[in-house]
């Protein structure tokens, strides 16, 4: 199970490193439609929330101390703050609908929650790590030559 929670925290550092990506092709997509973060908001409505759940189903399997298991359950939350910071950037455009600097300024934090997500999943991918290295043994074996005192 060890394993497997390695696995399952690589796939969710490679899927955030992806949202990344998706972000920048929405944010590059001329002209911009509808569907320009469709990749974005995919990935990080239902495969990083997936991945999250596998990494801490898999971190409880694995007998990860509690505090490791919380820490693979947390993405799903920042998942969740990113939503709102979202839907709280889209809601303050003018009258007009167009951004305003308090808009941009929340929008900004969605960029910040992510790079915290990040900073979690690393850290629960290195966690899981060195939770499967062997146990160091605490004897260290004593070579006694003849004639030596024991």
């Amino acid at each position: 199970m060890r394993k497997a929670f390695i696995i399952a925290s690589t796939l969710l550092l490679i899927s955030f490193v992806l949202q990344f990506v998706f972000a920048a092709v929405g944010g590059f997509t001329k002209p911009a439609g509808d569907g320009a973060y469709a990749l974005h908001s995919v990935n990080g409505m239902a495969v990083i929330p997936v991945l999250s759940l596998l990494t801490a189903l898999f971190a409880t399997l694995a007998k990860a101390p509690g505090r490791l298991i919380g820490l693979a359950i947390l993405p799903i939350g920042l998942v969740v703050v990113q939503a709102l910071i979202a839907m709280l950037a889209n809601a303050s455009t003018d009258a007009a609908g167009a951004s305003t600097p308090l808009g941009l300024t929340i929008a900004g934090l969605h960029a910040v929650n992510g790079i915290i997500a990040v900073h979690v999943v690393v850290g629960v991918l290195r966690a899981a790590r060195k939770l499967a290295q062997p146990a160091p043994t605490d004897a260290t074996p004593v070579t006694i030559r003849e004639g030596e005192p024991a």
